[in-house]
């Protein structure tokens, strides 16, 4: 499901969910992925709750609570990811791309964090990954690939992307 709370010109529901569907089967992911697009007030308000940090930043990534293999039950929803269009649409003009292009971006960063990825701890893994997976859903530089090729001071307030889980930031 997809919930666009906050308007960016030029995206839809209909086309951020047919994407969020193909950067699913791209990252392997079964499991649905809900989307909400909302402001930077908004998602400072879920980091402050979950995070404990109360400040903006550009996308959460909230996994699902899986239940145990001994269950039986079948997942259904990897969990749900939270954009800020605002963030979005400061970096789409900061970095010449459209800001439905930068939502992209970050929905793919999110949906590979609910699918097990974790570039603080990965080596790599997560980045080579959404390079891969950027070139072949059409979007500009990856998120990590362009943190990590611009100087961190310039992205600092941009930039705090994060996995969050049982309450902390894992990613």
């Amino acid at each position: 499901m997809v919930i666009l709370q906050k308007k960016v010109t030029g995206l839809t529901q209909e086309a951020l969910e047919r994407f969020v569907l193909r950067a699913r089967k791209a990252v392997g992911l079964r499991a649905r992925v809900n989307v909400l697009v909302t402001s930077s007030a908004a998602v400072c308000a879920l980091n402050r709750q979950f995070r404990g940090l109360g400040k903006a930043t550009d996308v959460l990534s909230f996994p699902a609570i899986l239940p145990s293999p001994q269950s039986g039950k079948r997942v259904k929803i990897a969990g749900d990811i939270a954009i800020s269009a605002d963030i979005a649409l400061q970096n789409s003009l900061r970095l010449g791309h459209p800001a439905v292009q930068e939502i992209k971006i970050l929905a793919l960063h999110g949906i590979l964090h609910l699918a097990g990825f974790d570039h603080e701890r990965d080596n790599g893994e997560m980045e080579r990954q959404e390079v891969k997976l950027r070139r072949a859903l059409r979007l500009p530089a990856a998120l990590i690939e362009r943190v990590q090729s611009v100087p961190k001071q310039s992205l600092r307030p941009q930039r705090d992307s994060a996995r969050v889980r049982r309450g902390r930031r894992t990613a």
